[in-house]
């Protein structure tokens, strides 16, 4: 079976449509296949999903940064979500018969090699940080583009490759190695910033609230909305459903309703077919009885299993 790497690259641009589509299509290399991208010109970030060759994807990376350092300016650079680059975070994670720790090694080299070819700070975080206080990408990302210039120099805030000072233009890059995780906001019908941002203190974790995730307060001036954007960094302990109804009843509370919810780039099956079950309350419910998904499982299965062979 061949060996498969995903990665998530999160980019600061999401308002000029040639530029995102110019640094995308610069992931273009045999043995890479992009299945996913999306834009919020309100967040002025756009992120893609790649799955490849462990080869591949890293050939995809180190293109596309470079298309991204040479095409952004963060001097310039507005939106909502914190950012410190232009290629602003890129998260190995591994899939088909491969480890964390081959990962974190790929993690490691990716971020050497980006430092050395653009003459770029590079942090590592997550499941590669050599700090503990770097396994939290926004403990990394603390000050954003404009106030971690002021810090770089200091010990505790040195790139673990590349300069102490900032790219002019492309500030600093984060790369790590993490499991899978949902990227999922939840939208407010208010303009208050000030409610998203205390609701999201309220349900994160270090907040004293929600397991395993992390949610930060949003203006959507675009939109005349807020929101509530999350990363649930491990689902099985916080779902979707979970992580929704703590918002809405939270924004209930503040006397404000939600208009819409939304799941950035690519989930997990499990992710979904969970919240499904749980909301039906399906009793023995499996992958299994997913017809696509099933499908997709005797496409990959050796010849001669017999029917009904399967676990269910």
């Amino acid at each position: 079976m061949p060996r498969r790497l995903q990665s998530v690259p999160n980019f600061s641009e999401g308002r000029r449509e040639g530029v995102v589509r110019d640094i995308i299509e610069a992931a273009t290399t045999p043995g890479l296949k992009v299945l996913d991208w999306s834009s919020d010109p309100d967040h002025n970030r756009s992120v893609v999903t790649v799955v490849g060759e462990p080869e591949a994807v890293l050939a995809g990376l180190r293109a596309m940064t470079a298309r991204a350092v040479s095409l952004i300016d963060l001097r310039t650079h507005r939106g909502s979500h914190p950012r410190m680059g232009a290629m602003d975070v890129v998260p190995l994670i591994p899939l088909l018969e491969m480890t964390m720790d081959e990962a974190v090694a790929l993690a490691d080299r990716l971020a050497r090699e980006l430092a050395a070819a653009h003459d770029l700070p590079v942090y590592l975080y997550g499941e590669a940080a050599t700090r503990p206080a770097h396994r939290d990408l926004s403990r990394v990302r603390e000050g954003q583009f404009e106030g971690l210039a002021a810090v770089i120099g200091r010990p505790e805030r040195r790139p673990d490759y590349g300069p102490a000072r900032l790219h002019p233009t492309a500030g600093a890059t984060a790369v790590g190695a993490r499991g899978p995780l949902v990227a999922f906001n939840v939208n407010l019908s208010t303009p208050d910033v000030a409610v998203a941002k205390r609701i999201a203190r309220q349900i994160r974790e270090s907040g004293g609230g929600l397991p395993a995730v992390r949610a930060i307060g949003l203006a959507l001036a675009g939109r005349d909305e807020t929101q509530v954007s999350m990363n649930l960094v491990d689902f099985r302990r916080t779902s979707l459903g979970v992580a929704y109804r703590a918002v809405a009843e939270a924004a209930a509370a503040a006397g404000v309703g939600v208009t819409s919810s939304e799941i950035v780039g690519l989930a997990p099956a499990e992710a979904l077919l969970a919240e499904a079950a749980g909301a039906l309350r399906l009793a023995g419910f499996s992958s299994g009885q997913v017809l696509e998904l099933r499908l997709l499982e005797e496409d990959e299965a050796p010849a001669g299993l017999e029917e009904g062979s399967r676990p269910r």
